[in-house]
């Protein structure tokens, strides 16, 4: 199930959140965040065996290009270049018996690596 967002910035929202992805990312910021209002930020950097990778930290900074979404209590935001690869993305969050993690759903990638953090 993937929650509705909020788009803060006027601008399409490049990317969703499972409620998973939002439950385990508020987690994260709670137990990092020191005072400070920590958002989630998704970005494509080039890279990796297939020619891009996903790069996600926390960020308290955005740019005037910055697409920003809240999801519940998360804040994500992707930089103008990232949220064209992003398009039509969802990010997920599993905890199985395989491992937990974070895992990106992308339609715009044509190709994959085999350790899912590497598309073209």
């Amino acid at each position: 199930m993937t929650t509705t967002p909020v788009d803060l910035s006027n601008k399409t929202t490049p990317i969703t959140l499972t409620d998973s992805a939002v439950m385990k990312v508020a987690e994260l910021i709670a137990a990092e965040a020191a005072g400070e209002e920590l958002a989630l930020r998704v970005a494509v950097k080039p890279g990796g065996c297939s020619g891009f990778n996903y790069d996600m930290f926390f960020d308290t900074e955005f740019g005037a290009d910055d697409v920003v979404t809240q999801f519940q209590s998360v804040k994500v935001a992707v930089d103008r270049a990232s949220a064209d690869l992003l398009k039509g993305s969802t990010l997920d969050y599993a905890d199985g018996l395989q491992g937990a993690g974070f895992h990106i759903t992308n339609p715009n990638a044509t190709k994959t690596c085999g350790c899912g953090n590497s598309f073209s």
